[in-house]
């Protein structure tokens, strides 16, 4: 099986085929452009720059674009990073499809949609379940193709949908555990909480925040969507039902600081804050972790203040 980009190591020169999942014009203090890099395989991704980068070069080498790399994996303030020898684009012959190299969830989509489909016949409460009903089928495919951000966790075609799901299989087994938890209410704000990121990012590769993103942020999109399905289903915007569940959105950040407008003020709420969370941070655990080598810290986290792991060298 040919070598990817996580089986290199350090001081390993290579030649391989990857795709760009990012690959942003920058100008550096002498006053020319380069281009930052994120090369990306089946395997995970690794940064690099591509200096005295020409305008044939921006135009040509774009995010979403199989290339053959040739280079050296080498360290940058404790990270990995890819030293460019050369880059080209492939000959029309190697019959290179998109989909060998992007990282995709571990589940396939029709699983996915089927079991999405369970969910939402849990839903007993009629207000939630017609509100999630009539998103779900506004949002589509994308819902299915989305990643759940742009960088962190979940970042991958599908992301969006398997950290939703993951989140509901949690919330099931909360449920059962403790009584007294509005359960439909729970499943709904898992459902919806990050359904704005379909408007908010803008695709599975090279994925960038869309202006609306940018101006408006997920919890506030799919807020406004909420508002609006309830109008055009004819629920009573003073629904209880509703304001609750439009509660379980603005409020899933858990802090104002974070962007939520109101911190949770509902158990349901706290649940899917802390599961969301959780969820989010043992993704991006494990996949430092799993670029670690074992008796070795792993690579900051930035979303996890900035802490390293360790992978011990034990192994079951």
């Amino acid at each position: 099986m040919a070598k990817q980009l996580m089986d290199l190591t350090e001081n390993e020169e290579f030649e391989m085929f990857v795709i760009l999942k990012k690959a942003e014009k920058r100008v550096a203090k002498n006053g020319k452009q380069f281009l930052a890099m994120t090369f990306q395989d089946k395997s995970g991704e690794i940064n690099g720059m591509y200096w005295d980068a020409s305008d044939e070069d921006v135009e040509k080498f774009t995010a979403g674009t199989i290339v053959h790399l040739t280079g050296k994996r080498e360290s940058y303030l404790n990270s990995p990073q890819i030293k460019i020898s050369s880059m080209s684009l492939p000959n029309a012959d190697e019959h290179l499809v998109r989909d060998d190299f992007v990282q995709s969830a571990p589940i396939k989509i029709y699983d996915m949609k089927a079991e999405i489909d369970q969910i939402v016949f849990s839903i007993t409460n009629a207000t939630c379940s017609r509100i999630v009903r009539f998103l779900l089928k506004r949002h589509g495919e994308a819902f299915f193709e989305y990643p759940a951000a742009k960088s962190n966790h979940h970042d991958y075609e599908g992301g969006l949908a398997f950290h939703t799901i993951s989140i509901v299989r949690l919330a099931e087994h909360i449920v059962d555990q403790y009584s007294g938890i509005d359960a439909p209410l729970l499943y709904s704000g898992a459902l919806l909480h990050d359904l704005g990121k379909t408007v908010e990012l803008s695709g599975p590769v090279g994925t960038t925040y869309t202006l609306a993103g940018n101006l408006l942020g997920h919890l506030s999109i799919i807020d406004a969507e909420i508002v609006e399905a309830a109008d055009s289903l004819g629920i009573s915007q003073d629904s209880e039902d509703l304001l609750l569940l439009r509660h379980m959105v603005l409020s899933h950040h858990g802090l104002k600081e974070y962007g939520s407008p109101e911190r949770p003020q509902l158990l349901e709420a706290e649940i899917l804050h802390d599961l969301d969370e959780m969820d989010a941070s043992i993704m991006m655990m494990k996949r430092a972790i799993n670029q670690t080598q074992p008796g070795e810290f792993s690579d900051k986290i930035f979303g996890l203040d900035n802490r390293r792991f360790y992978r011990p060298t034990k192994t079951e």
